[in-house]
């Protein structure tokens, strides 16, 4: 029948041999030309299923201090994972793989049921290689090694809230870290290699692009200074009771941070009991009322004005001023019922201040606070830096015109304290500050007249070496200078000031024959008293003194030698007789 129906319609059978012929046809060719003509396509499909890309890790730039001195550095460390499906098949082994890694074998062993089904999974990371290669070595059906870089801090809690640290995957969280992180970070490398279906390497191939490591970053910091600002704030807070403090030393021709130490601090390298109020840069993070230490700053603007100079007197009898319903007071009246200017630095007299403060206004003193960096940004780009409040009305108040004059009503940080300082010891021109080594010298403003912060330099070397002076400031063989200060802690929450909490302030510079170096010292709540001459200015002393011996500044304050010369000169004289 079907021969008949063949018979009967041959083109029908015709069409489908033709057919048949042709997909034989196509099939040879495809065949011919994928395994001779295109043989490439076949070999990419078998590179897919075996070939990878392994990623070769970069480590982060190198942090040091201004001399080369390291910081942060990356360390090589090894991360074992696991492939839970793999291990399955080797339960039997657990127990060994637990002990390997320092883990109970219980909770070990429920995290692996847990995980059963996924293919990757982190064991531990951060090992050492040698303990790492180790597990390894125990060939452990599903367990693998990634090579991995981990942060070590050398100065430890010395430098901890100004580097920061790293995170598990080696970013920047805190600090410097944080703030140069794109600067810092590697750039990883690739690798090809040659895999099985389970994902075991066969081969390594080559490596496709080589890994970048990140940029070395040299800070402005000398760690000599650092640590010895570091043992100075901590042996105050245990000798004073204090709740906390910060210390800041400032390069004046550079605007270089040399040192910068905070307290409480904590250990970078390991921060299991570490609390988050440690990890605070409070030297740039933490904004006080400067209290007395804008006195100084005030006196340029009365100087500025033209209708002050240094002689001048101002009745101060009999220390207290009603200003409505509020009362200026004097701590100290011992200075006599009138003085001078510089005698009004010296007793710290919140009346003397206010009076001139009256005559000269408060826009006057507000625009030379602005102009010395306070409530303004310093341009660092520090995480969690803040600008504090310098507060601006269109008319002054009396109350307000008085208590700028003498610190309050305004917030600053540390670092912004030291900033205004510098101006003074750098006759009155401001250069940007830096965290960063600086290599050249920067161009400096002019801010302040020269001849004010001039005159302002002997002032305030007059109030540490004045009979009533901050005698406790005094850097043995150098004339240095500088103002103490006592603030009242605002209330956090409500109005108004919490009871018997107080900032103890010093601020200065040195040597006066040439300034070079400022600091300024901040403790928090000191419990064995609290004016800012007797808590603050014996560590503004010890820190100044060694970093002036540090940096080879030589004396110019040593005592005079003409008295035995005269005496060696008459004993030679008689031996001649």
């Amino acid at each position: 029948m079907i021969g008949l129906e063949g018979a009967r319609y041959p083109w029908r059978f015709r069409l489908v041999l033709a057919l048949l012929a042709l997909m034989v046809g196509a099939i040879a060719w495809r065949i011919l030309d994928l395994q001779v003509i295109d043989r490439a396509f076949l070999k990419e499909q078998g590179d897919a299923r075996s070939v990878r890309h392994v990623p070769i890790p970069a480590h982060r730039g190198l942090i040091t201090d201004r001399n080369g001195e390291p910081l942060a550095v990356s360390t090589p460390v090894t991360t074992l994972w696991a492939n839970g499906k793999e291990l399955q098949g080797a339960r039997e082994r657990w127990a060994e793989l637990a002990g390997a890694l320092g883990q109970d074998a219980k909770s070990f062993a429920q995290r692996l049921e847990q995980n059963a089904n996924r293919e990757f999974m982190y064991l531990v990371r951060g090992l050492t290689p040698e303990r790492g290669q180790a597990i390894l070595d125990l060939k452990i059906p599903g367990v693998y090694g990634i090579e991995e870089f981990r942060r070590f801090y050398p100065a430890g809690e010395v430098t901890a809230q100004l580097v920061g640290f790293t995170d598990v995957d080696d970013r920047g969280r805190e600090g410097i870290e944080l703030a140069f992180d794109n600067w810092l970070a590697g750039v990883p490398g690739k690798r090809r290699v040659l895999k099985d279906r389970r994902g075991r390497l066969i081969k390594d191939v080559q490596v496709v692009e080589n890994a970048k490591p990140g940029k070395t970053l040299a800070l402005s910091v000398d760690l000599r200074l650092q640590y010895l600002a570091n043992r100075e704030l901590r042996n105050a807070l245990v000798e004073n009771g204090a709740k906390a403090g910060s210390l800041v030393i400032l390069d004046v021709k550079t605007g270089e941070v040399l040192a910068m130490a905070n307290q409480p601090s904590y250990n970078p390298n390991n921060r299991r009991s570490m609390q988050p109020a440690m990890m605070r840069n409070r030297a740039m993070i933490d904004v006080f009322e400067p209290g007395s230490t804008v006195k100084p700053l005030s006196m340029v603007a009365a100087l500025q004005s033209g209708r002050w100079k240094p002689s001048d007197k101002v009745e101060v009898y009999p220390g207290r001023l009603q200003i409505g319903r509020y009362t200026i007071k004097d701590v100290s009246t011992g200075g006599g019922p009138v003085l001078d200017l510089t005698g009004i630095l010296i007793n710290s007299s919140n009346v003397g201040m206010s009076k001139i403060a009256f005559d000269i206004g408060g826009e006057a003193i507000y625009n030379v606070l602005q102009q010395l960096g306070l409530g303004q940004d310093t341009g660092l780009g520090f995480p969690g830096e803040r600008v504090g409040n310098l507060p601006n009305h269109r008319k002054w108040p009396k109350a307000e015109t008085a208590t700028l004059s003498y610190g309050y009503g305004v917030s600053v940080t540390a670092l912004q304290l030291v900033h205004a300082y510098s101006v003074l010891a750098n006759n009155g021109r401001m250069v940007p500050l830096s965290l960063v080594r600086v290599d050249r010298e920067p161009v400096a403003t002019q801010v302040v007249p020269e001849d004010v912060a001039k005159t302002l330099q002997g002032m305030l070397q007059q109030v540490i070496e004045a009979p009533r002076g901050a005698y406790r400031a005094k850097v043995p063989g150098y004339h240095v200078a500088g103002k103490s200060g006592t603030a009242r802690k605002a209330s956090v929450g409500t109005k108004g000031y919490t009871a018997n909490a107080y900032r103890s302030l010093f601020a200065g510079f040195g040597p006066m024959s040439n300034p070079r170096f400022a600091v300024v010292v901040v403790i928090d709540e000191p419990s064995n008293g609290y004016f800012g001459g007797l808590v603050s200015a014996p560590v503004f002393s010890k820190v100044m003194s060694g970093t002036l011996r540090l940096m080879n500044i030589p004396p110019d304050n040593l005592p005079s030698e003409e008295p035995q010369q005269t005496v060696a000169t008459s004993s030679a004289a008689g031996g001649r007789l």
